[in-house]
């Protein structure tokens, strides 16, 4: 192996020219070198004993080293013999096989002009395949090179790239007609492009001109209408000025009592205002009508109805002079909180010109006209503050469905009120008494007439028949807008009460459909029993049977408050969690979910795995065990928290199992974490997840996993009786030694 390394690190030697001798002595043919046939297997030993041979024997010239066995492909060369000293003659033991006899004369075998060289020796060959790979490469380059020699003498010879398009080749007049007309064209479509561009911004410049023209015609009749105007604005802003100083001493006298602005929806002062201006509208209402149809006008009772009215437009003054400019507003988003940008949006607002009709004194016209009712009716237009107190106390009832039922009745009473008016103004018509279909003039004319107009719109029945003309007529109206107002009302009252009762409905559904199944699959009765208890329960505690729904269609915002308000203070007392983000807790908070267990119901059994935390919203839970769960060790009441070690602890040894039974104690509302919810949530938080993780491992070493906790009761009996350790050699061949004198002696004093 080291004879090839210094063979391919040396390479081909050439051997050196042999010595002439003098004539007189005979010369011996040196070894002929090895035939190109000799077998592979001899060529490496062959080798190394030729370079032994050569350390051993300086002397003696170096045989020219065999060929390659594949070599034969090539001519090999000649053999030349090489003149030897006659003391020197080449072993018999190793002949080396030559493919011809040596000549008997030696300077026949030398070609002409190289007397005395040696032939070049054949190549060596380390890797045949990388041989013929080289020779390959040499020969593929060779014919490229003979390629490219004819391609510089040819340039239309073929070559093994693909050749590039031939550019045909024009005649001189030819290629400068070429020329001019890509010339032309280049003009051409220069020109074009010059008059588009042209014809571009001629547009532009006239659309430009227009819209200046046009934004001077707008500001020219802008200015006009300005100039129009402001004659009016400035006279409005003058009398408004004027008005604003005389109540500016009222007004902030009222800043101290219900503040320089309102809340419309918040603000339980400004509801109870709108509650004394629906009374003020009702009397107005109701009693106006029957006053403008019955005798109620006398010199006594005017000087009662004066007072009324007097106090009834003075609360519809002060409402829109002190309360309605205070209101807040909105505006791009922005709640406007501004006196005097809320008082200019109040009066720039169609409900002020409505308040300012409701509130003209009409009543004057009573010096010319007499005492007439006739003359409030502009009262009336202040509807829109009865339909907002509407509005805002259905926002602040738990049962706004009261209201609804209450308010319905009041719009039916209302329309056999005004029936009840009609019917008086017909019959005086008719002639009071003249039939025995009219008002007979005996009794109350308020309570008759009311009591004709029930039975009539609700077509009871029993009525007198009608005779003449006007009486059929009227009644046939009276039974048709009866049906209609009747109708009406009625399907309204039944949807406030099913919307009042839609959740009672929804429940009852749900258990009667639970218990169908149960009866349909054999369910027993006492499982049964407790499936209709946890509806009933659930019902009565939550009004509703999954809080979860409620929640999900409130905004993000909304019920992120609900949650902290309910158990964020909890969540912040538990050791666990003690140093997280308060983010993260907030986030907990919207994972929680809300399950009621009934009288003993286990929540969690020893040796179960834990997946699971609990909070106690209400009720209590026991830790129990012994053999029949009979030993309470510990009872947690509202506030407390279990099961929270399993959230953190991995499933190895027993880690994430129970290791105690908790079962309700009566009626226990537990909201539950999940471990999954959790860690969804630690990947946000990860410093309050290595906070968890740390704490986790502290109170895993302070209460141990099931398993450790079962080996440490297992060895408690046997520390006491653990074995001694040995005792050392050197002390035990010691405690030997005296041992026997000890007992030598013992026996020299028996004897």
């Amino acid at each position: 192996m080291l004879s090839k390394l210094k063979s391919l690190f040396r390479g081909p030697q050439v051997p050196p020219a042999a010595t002439p001798k003098p004539p007189e002595t005979a010369p011996a043919p040196a070894p002929a070198p090895a035939a190109a046939a000799a077998p592979a297997k001899e060529e490496k030993p062959l080798d190394e004993k030729n370079e032994a041979k050569q350390e051993d024997k300086p002397q003696e010239s170096t045989p020219a080293p065999a060929p390659a066995p594949g070599a034969a492909a090539a001519p090999a060369p000649a053999a030349i013999p090489a003149p030897a000293p006659a003391a020197a003659p080449a072993p018999a033991a190793v002949p080396a096989p030559a493919p011809a006899e040596a000549p008997s004369n030696p300077d026949q075998a030398v070609p002409e002009g190289q007397e005395g060289a040696a032939a070049p020796p054949p190549p060596i060959v380390i890797n045949r395949y990388a041989d013929d790979q080289l020779r390959a490469i040499i020969t593929k380059m060779r014919e490229r090179l003979e390629i490219y020699k004819e391609k510089t003498i040819d340039q239309y010879a073929s070559s093994p790239e693909i050749s590039p398009p031939v550019t045909p080749l024009l005649l001189k007049d030819d290629y400068n007609k070429v020329i001019e007309e890509r010339k032309r064209q280049a003009e051409e479509e220069r020109i074009k492009k010059e008059e588009a561009d042209k014809k571009k911004k001629e547009e532009q410049e006239k659309k430009k001109k227009e819209a200046e023209a046009k934004k001077a015609e707008q500001k020219a009749a802008e200015a006009k209408e300005v100039e129009k105007k402001s004659l009016k604005t400035k006279i409005s802003e003058a009398s408004w000025a004027a008005v604003d100083k005389m109540l500016k001493p009222l007004e902030d006298r009222m800043d101290s009592v219900v503040g320089v602005t309102i809340d419309p929806f918040t603000d339980r002062r400004y509801i109870a205002w709108l509650s004394l201006v629906t009374v003020a509208f009702n009397y107005n209402t109701w009693l106006i009508t029957a006053r403008m149809c019955f005798p109620y006008h006398s010199e006594t009772a005017n000087q009662y109805w004066f007072i009324m009215d007097i106090l009834s437009d003075i609360i519809y003054f002060t409402d829109s002079v002190i309360f309605q400019p205070r209101k807040q507003f909105v505006k791009g988003g922005d709640i406007i909180k501004d006196r005097v940008m809320t008082k200019k949006h109040y009066r720039d607002s169609e409900r002020f010109l409505f308040d300012m009709i409701s509130t003209l004194p009409f009543d004057l016209l009573y010096l010319q006209f007499g005492f007439k009712s006739g003359f409030r009716l502009n009262r009336l237009l202040k509807v829109d503050t009865f339909f907002e107190f509407s509005d805002r106390l259905e926002s602040i009832m738990a049962k706004a469905y009261i209201w609804r039922v209450i308010r319905t009745i009041g719009y039916l009473l209302f329309m056999l009120h005004l029936n009840a008016c009609f019917y008086y103004v017909a019959s005086e018509y008719q002639g009071i008494g003249s039939t025995k279909w009219v008002y007979s003039g005996q009794g109350s004319a308020y309570l008759r007439c009311y009591y004709f107009a029930v039975r009539s719109l609700i077509n009871i029945g029993g009525l007198n028949e009608p005779h003449t003309t006007f009486e059929i007529t009227f009644q046939m109206t009276n039974f048709f807008t009866g049906v209609f107002v009747f109708s009406s009302l009625i399907g309204q009252m039944r949807d406030v009460i099913g919307a009042a009762t839609a959740g009672q409905t929804y429940f009852r559904a749900s258990m009667d459909g639970t218990v169908a199944y149960m009866v349909t699959n054999h369910i027993p009765p006492v499982v049964q029993n407790r499936v209709r208890t946890w509806y009933t329960y659930t019902w009565d505690a939550q009004g509703m049977l999954d809080e979860s729904e409620l929640l999900d269609k409130m905004p993000l915002v909304m019920r992120t408050a609900i949650a902290v308000d309910i158990n964020l203070t909890t969540f912040q007392k538990i050791a666990l969690f003690q140093g997280c983000d308060q983010q993260m807790l907030v986030d907990m908070l919207l994972r929680l979910k809300s399950i009621i267990y009934l009288p003993g119901d286990f929540v969690v059994k020893k040796g179960d795995i834990g997946k699971e935390m609990y909070i106690i919203k209400s009720g209590a839970v026991q830790v129990v065990g012994g053999p029949d769960n009979s030993i309470v060790f510990v009872t947690l009441k509202a506030g407390c928290v279990f099961g929270e070690i399993s959230l953190l602890q991995s499933s190895k040894d027993g880690g994430n199992r129970r290791t105690a039974n908790v079962k309700a104690y009566g009626f226990a509302n537990l909201f539950v974490l999940e471990k999954k919810d959790l860690f969804d949530i630690l990947v946000h938080y990860p410093e309050s997840q290595k906070v968890l993780a740390r704490k986790g491992r502290k109170l895993t070493k302070a209460k141990g996993p099931a398993a450790a906790k079962g080996d440490e009761d297992k060895k408690k009996g046997l520390t006491l009786f653990a074995r001694k350790p040995p005792t050392p050699k050197l002390l035990r061949a010691f405690g030997g030694l005296l041992n026997k004198k000890k007992a030598e002696k013992a026996a020299s004093g028996d004897s």
